[in-house]
Parts: structure tokens; C-alpha cells; sequence
């Protein structure tokens, strides 16, 4: 991904570019993670979190740490470049329908 730093008085998308793309990774985590649970003994028994919840509370609460760290440092990173945003929305976009996919079980116990 090309970055160009941009003058003081010039308006940016880094920023935005930023939160589409930790959105994507975030959305990819969550199904990772799910996945992970479902077919790991070891990784379901740590993902409990809250018994009644079972491991998607574990799951959850990993996934909205892992977005909202990647969202920080892509932001950090980003926040007064010039980005390529159909690259970054490409991805994003990618990472969604990845994640929408697996959500279906024929497709999931395929893994």
C-alpha cells in the first residue's frame, strides 16, 4: 500500500482508510477465532470467558482486541498520509465476504 505524506493544510484519508481496513481484519478475526473454538478443545477451554456464554464470549472479546489494536496502529501509521483507498477497501472487502462465507457450515466443516 502506497503512503504519501501529505502538507499540513491538506485533508487526508489514512484515518478513514484506517478504520475500513481494521474493520475488515476484525471481521476475519471473529470467524478465526470461532472456527479455532469450534475444532480446538484447548482453544474452545480458554475462549470461555463466561460459562453461560461459552467461547464466543472468549472469542468476541479477542476479536474486538485485535481490531481495535490493528485500527490504533493503522491509524498511527496512516493518520496524515494520502492511502490508497480502493486497495484498502478491496481487502476490507475481501476479509468481510471471507468471514461472511465461513459462517455458512457446509463451507465451515470443510476446515
Amino acid at each position: 500500500m502506497s503512503a504519501q505524506t501529505a502538507s499540513p493544510n491538506e485533508l487526508t484519508n489514512g484515518a478513514g482508510a484506517a478504520a475500513v481496513l481494521a474493520a475488515g481484519i476484525g471481521t476475519f478475526t471473529i470467524m478465526v477465532l470461532d472456527l479455532a473454538a469450534d475444532k480446538v478443545a484447548a482453544i474452545k477451554s480458554i475462549a470461555n470467558f463466561y460459562r453461560p456464554t461459552g467461547p464466543l464470549s472468549g472469542v468476541t472479546t479477542a476479536a474486538i482486541l485485535v481490531w481495535l489494536a490493528c485500527w490504533a496502529i493503522l491509524d498511527w501509521r496512516w493518520k496524515k498520509r494520502e492511502v490508497a483507498v480502493t486497495r484498502v477497501c478491496t481487502i476490507a472487502l475481501v476479509l468481510l465476504v471471507l468471514s461472511l462465507v465461513l459462517t455458512f457450515p457446509p463451507i465451515a466443516d470443510l476446515l
